[in-house]
């Protein structure tokens, strides 16, 4: 991999990633910006414990764009984007709307491709395990910046989800505090420990691998199953078969296998629901231990989840009164239903 930093004309840091060394990244951005302005606040709730990104700035943001005006796709034909150059494989760029900014911890657009009508899915396996090698890099860097505590690197698809930019794409958050998903994981990690000995991530994916119902795909080196009590109607979660804090304790032979087992389950997605339904909107999201003064690495353990919110042909699911304001969840698609049909899909 070929790592490339540069500057775009406000000052906002852009980094190409290759697959080969001799690739040169030399393209200026031409444009007339001015300097990035945020509003960017981190508001504790009194009552939860958690925080709230107070961002009002992002209002302006780029909202649903036509194809040729997409701020993703490269700069050609006199016509200049987010990427100054002609073509590229992977590029991470600070974002010009960011949740997050200055002390408030900082945010990042991850391009998958230069291809505005691929998906992640797409991808080829080179192409997914330099993404891979990026989601890395990054996650080793923003770690080392004064104040972050955590890093989040996840993809949202669909309008559906709310993506506003159709271009393939995710996104990594710093934050400056570990955030309330993560916490509450810590928290159960600690109470197992206490009370069996054992390391909880262990014996979650031991479980789902004894059990077998809920498994989806497997691996030498991971494992992906739906969980026993799963939120959502159809959500799948990727474990390294040997635990991890983060993406940079992966060694060789997983980051090899990674891309082979996460495209598979991303094209199996698209086929949950049959043949003629559009493509499904999923959240793919990273979870990884947080860093500080605290080392919660050694118990930690790094995976993926991935869900949709579609429930159903041509129906989504909701978060209402009972998952918006108690923050439980209602799952309509029993876990081992939905493990079965994502594995039932793997020859359509």
């Amino acid at each position: 991999m070929k790592k490339t930093p540069t500057r775009l004309a406000d000052g906002r840091e852009l980094l190409y990633y290759d697959s080969r060394d001799d690739a040169v990244r030399d393209a200026v951005d031409p444009r007339p910006l001015e300097p990035v302005a945020t509003t960017s606040q981190i508001r504790r709730d009194p009552l939860l414990g958690d925080r709230v990104a107070i961002a009002s700035h992002r209002q302006a943001r780029t909202y649903h764009p036509p194809a040729d005006q997409c701020p993703l796709c490269p700069s050609r034909d006199g016509r200049h984007s987010e990427i100054p150059a002609a073509d590229y494989e992977v590029a991470v760029f600070e974002n010009r709307f960011p949740s997050l900014a200055g002390d408030a911890g900082r945010c990042e657009v991850v391009c998958f491709t230069s291809d505005h009508d691929a998906s992640f899915a797409d991808l080829t396996e080179e192409r997914a395990g330099l993404v891979l090698d990026a989601w890395t890099d990054r996650t080793a860097e923003l770690a080392g910046l004064p104040g972050v505590r955590q890093v989040f690197c996840f993809e949202n698809r669909g309008a559906e989800i709310g993506v506003t930019l159709g271009h393939p794409h995710g996104q990594i958050y710093a934050y400056p505090f570990v955030t309330p998903r993560t916490a509450q994981m810590l928290r159960s990690v600690a109470a197992h420990r206490a009370e069996t000995g054992r390391n909880l991530f262990d014996d979650v994916v031991a479980r789902e691998r004894a059990e077998g119902t809920r498994v989806v795909l497997e691996g030498e080196h991971w494992v992906a199953f739906v969980p026993y009590a799963a939120h959502w109607p159809y959500e799948v979660h990727l474990y390294p078969k040997r635990r991890v804090p983060d993406l940079r304790g992966l060694d060789d032979d997983a980051r090899t296998e990674f891309p082979q087992l996460y495209l598979e389950l991303l094209r199996r997605f698209d086929r949950i629901f049959g043949p003629g339904e559009p493509p499904t909107p999923y959240i793919s999201a990273w979870h990884q231990a947080p860093f500080g003064p605290a080392d919660f690495a050694p118990e930690f353990g790094l995976h993926l989840e991935l869900f949709t919110i579609r429930r159903t042909s041509g129906k989504l699911k909701f978060l209402a009164g009972s998952e918006s304001g108690m923050n439980v969840f209602i799952n309509d698609v029993p876990p081992e239903t939905a493990a079965a049909r994502l594995r039932e899909v793997a020859s359509e």
